[in-house]
Formats: C-alpha cells, structure tokens, sequence
C-alpha cells in the first residue's frame, strides 16, 4: 500500500515535459521580414531596407533567408548611404524666393562653409535680382575680405584647381563678389565640393570649404529684369 501511494507520488510529482520550440513561429515571422525587405527593395526605399536586412543577418545568420538577403545587402546599404548623404547635403541649402531688395525682386540660393566655429564661417551667396541680374559672393562678418582692384582666388572644384577672379563691391558691404557669375554657377551644378582661398582683413588667407552637392537649381529660379 504504500509502496503504490509512493509510486503514484512520484508520478503526480514529474516536472511536465519540455515545450517543443516555436520553430512554424520564428520561420512565419523571418519569412515576414525578408518579405518586408524584398519589398522595399521594390519601391527604392533602400534607407529603410538595410536596417530590416542587417537585422535577418545579424540574428539568423546560417538560415537560407540570411543568405538570400545577402545577395543584395551591400549594393542596398551603399545606396542607403548615398540616399543620406544627398539629404544631408540638400539640408545645407537655403533658399528665398520673392523677396524685395531695392526696389526690385530677388531669389538666393545661399550654403555656409563647413567646419570651424561659427563665427568663422561665411556664406556663399547666389543671387538674382530683377534690376542687377545675376550676382554670386562670399560674405562674411567684421571688417571683410581684402582685394584690391581684381583679385585671383586660389580654388579647387572637385580637387581640380581652378582660379577665381573676385572683386570688392563698392558700396563697402563685407563680401567678395565673383566675376564670371554665370561660368562660376555652371561648374557648381556639377561640382560637390568648392574650396576658395580668401584673405580676411582680419585674419589672413583662409580655405573655405563649401559642400555644394546638394544644390537645386529649381529652387533659385531665373528673374525677369526690370526694365
């Protein structure tokens, strides 16, 4: 009698049997994800693609959806990349449309050199005026730029060196206005990097970086002259 109660004592005190893994699981929401990610693929949203492929591989990295994603994970992080880069560079524009300036109508198009301190930075400027046409120029703060008559700006566009002609405007403004206004803004269409080397009054020669890759023309629309 009580060798059957211990057994059955024992038998009601087993630990139940391990749960099987949810393997139909994690197989229906891997396929989900590959499939999220083929998608994407599909409509060029590439900047949200690579994240979802980047996490099949790092988490399932010997599975056959591992191995499908890879086929195409590198070209889809270089052009996640490249999608970036293109945001980061537009953000570096600033653009006014319609804007009244003596007498008369303007747009710009203006981007900050990179790097160093604010106060160190300077604009490049494109402008278009309805009664002076077309106008481009560096303008920065304090006393401004030093030139005299016309001054050959050291430069280099894509790392290939050119040179600028510039010049003061009279009305004493700290800028530096370019000569060939219109061969100046044909190159940076093209261009994603100017560098242009100014002297400061105050300060010496400096290089000034501008990265200029992200320009649209669109934005910085032609003006009909005032007659």
């Amino acid at each position: 009698m009580s060798l059957a109660l211990l057994g059955a004592c024992s038998k009601s005190g087993d630990a139940p049997p391990p749960a099987a893994p949810a393997v139909p699981q994690v197989n229906a929401q891997l396929a989900k994800e590959v499939a999220m990610y083929e998608d994407l693929l599909k409509s060029g949203s590439y900047e949200l693609a690579a994240p979802i492929g980047q996490d099949i591989v790092r988490r399932f990295p010997d599975s056959p959806a591992a191995a499908q994603v890879k086929q195409t994970l590198g070209d889809t992080e270089a052009k996640a990349e490249a999608i970036a880069k293109k945001r980061r560079v537009e953000r570096l524009w600033a653009y006014q449309t319609g804007t009244s300036e003596s007498g008369g109508t303007q747009n710009t198009a203006s981007i900050y050199s990179s790097g160093g301190r604010d106060a160190d930075r300077i604009r490049l400027v494109l402008r278009r005026h309805s009664q002076w046409g077309l106008s481009v120029y560096l303008f920065g703060s304090g006393k401004g730029f030093a030139c005299r008559n016309v001054c050959t700006l050291p430069a280099r566009i894509d790392g290939q060196s050119v040179r600028v002609e510039a010049y003061l405007p009279e009305t004493g403004e700290p800028a530096l206005f370019i000569k060939d206004e219109k061969g100046f803004v044909a190159r940076l269409e093209k261009a994603g990097v100017i560098e242009l080397e100014a002297t400061l009054k105050e300060g010496g020669k400096h290089t000034f970086e501008f990265e200029v890759g992200g320009y649209d023309p669109a934005r910085f629309p032609e003006l009909a002259k005032k007659k």
